[in-house]
Parts: C-alpha cells; structure tokens; sequence
C-alpha cells in the first residue's frame, strides 16, 4: 500500500479507535496529505526519511506557516509514522530526529471576577429565552464544560440531588463535575418553566432552541456574545475563555490543581498548569499595586 492509503487508513484508525471529533479528523487530514502533495502520494513510507519532513516543514515556514501549525502537523506526522511502527509496515520513526518548533506559551485570556458577575447577571430571566440563557452560562462557569459538551448534555446527565454533571468529553471519555447551588437554582428554572413547552416531543438533550431541537455551538457563541455586550464588557468573548475563567478562579481560590484536571478532562496535567501562570500573574500584579517597594 502506498502513502496516500496508509494515510486513509491511520484516519480510519483515529476515527474508530479513537473515536477523535470530526473537526480534529479533518486537521490530521490536512497534515497528512501535505505530506503527501511533498513527497507524493504514490510513494513507500519507507522511502520518507527526516530529510523528506525537514524540507516539508522548511517550505510550510516559506508558505505562511507559523510556529504553532509546524508544531501541530510535526504532532499529526508522528502519531502517523508511528501507527506504521506498530503495523510494521516501517522499521524506524523519521520523525524521531526531527526537532519540534519552540513555541512561545501564550497565557489564556480570563475574564475578571467583575466581568463574570455581569455577564451572569445580564440576561433577562422574566422572559423564558433569558431562563435558558442564564442557565446555559451559569452551568458553563459553574463546571468549566467546552461549548460542545454543553450543548450536548442531556437531562439524565444531571442528578440534581447531588449537585453534579456527568459530561463526556474528547475521546468519548466520562467526568462527572459539580454544578454549585447558583447553577442548580437556574437549571431548576429553566427545566420547570421552559423546557417544557419549547423541547419536540421525545427531545433528550438539556438545552433545546426556540424550534424545539439540539441547541448549536454557534447559537451559544451568539447568544454569549450579546449578554457580554449588554455586559459593557469589551474584551472579545468566546466560549472558551469561560473555559479559561473557570480553571484560573478556581486556582486564584486554592483549589488543587489535580482537582481542577479532572473538572477539565485534561489527559496532562501538564495542560491543566498553563492556568497556574495566570493566577500567578494575578497575585504579581497585586504585589505590584499594593506593595510600598514593588
């Protein structure tokens, strides 16, 4: 088989073994196949040598290509070449002497705790659009879920009593999170006074739209976008950087670090210590105003 197939076969391999999103998919995909538009895709991989993947990366840099995508197509080439290791269709990994782009770490973007009392507190809850709203964004704070776990959560993924959200993740991997009371109180809200009358009969999922049905990533970024503006916050706002919010307050508060992992669904821990800087960079900053000799 040559390399175009054993391409179409690791993204097989990815898509049924390791059950990746359809958006991480198509990336591997694109990664791939410049490879095989540089070498050809009629080629044996066990023709490709570091040579082949450092004048791939030399001319992705000439073409536009930054650090951080380098780095991400040198990640997809060796989980590829290493799936040959395994089928032993090549003997070595060429991507072993290859060195990986350094990259600069850039911090995540948090909201202040002022910010997030207004955006939580702006939309209209008299009206059944902003119960919904209010719901959505509370629970998103309140747990640190990626906008795509929250819009397919499903009412039996709550248990109410105990206060915690069973969301399944990347991998199709299961982690049970605390809501807090605040979120509960909105969730109660919205699943006695709205739901009801807006979800299509049989519906399962948690949030519905006005049509009765799942309720998108897009329509969430949407309706988030215009409680930060009616917020007066101006900092650009998306789903994510609830996200980011969420895990950097936590730790500003003492929580434990592994602790705050497993609420992510970060398989590294080393992933989870990005969000240890900011909150460090918090506490610098403070130093820096209050302290006479700062």
């Amino acid at each position: 088989m040559d390399l175009s197939g054993w391409i179409d076969a690791f993204l097989d391999h990815l898509r049924v073994e390791r059950a990746l999103a359809a958006n991480t998919l198509e990336a591997y995909a694109r990664d791939l196949n410049r490879l095989a538009e540089h070498v050809g895709g009629d080629v044996d991989p066990n023709a490709i040598d570091a040579g082949h993947l450092g004048g791939l990366l030399a001319a992705n840099v000439r073409s536009g290509f930054g650090a951080r995508s380098s780095a991400r197509q040198l990640s997809a080439l060796r989980g590829f070449f290493r799936f040959l290791v395994r089928e032993r269709q090549i003997k070595t990994d060429p991507t072993a002497l290859v060195d990986r782009p350094r990259l600069a770490r850039r911090l995540p973007k948090v909201l202040s705790f002022e910010d997030i009392e207004r955006l939580l507190a702006a939309p209209d809850t008299t009206k059944p659009r902003g119960v919904r709203d209010a719901a959505m964004i509370h629970l998103m704070y309140a747990s640190g879920l990626r906008v795509s776990e929250l819009c397919a959560l499903e009412v039996g993924d709550l248990d109410m009593k105990t206060g915690l959200v069973a969301a399944l993740g990347k991998g199709h991997k299961r982690r049970i999170i605390p809501m807090g009371e605040v979120a509960m109180a909105h969730l109660t809200a919205y699943l006695r006074d709205v739901r009801p009358s807006q979800a299509r009969p049989n519906e399962t999922v948690l949030f519905v739209s006005p049509r009765g049905g799942r309720f998108s990533r897009q329509g969430f970024w949407k309706l988030l976008k215009r409680h930060a503006r009616a917020a007066g916050i101006t900092m650009p706002l998306s789903p994510h950087k609830l996200r980011h919010s969420f895990a950097t307050h936590l730790l500003r508060g003492g929580a434990d670090l592994r602790a705050v992992q497993a609420m992510l669904g970060h398989a590294d821990l080393g992933t989870t210590e990005i969000y240890t800087r900011v909150a460090q960079d918090h506490v610098e900053r403070a130093h820096a105003r209050a302290h006479p000799r700062a």
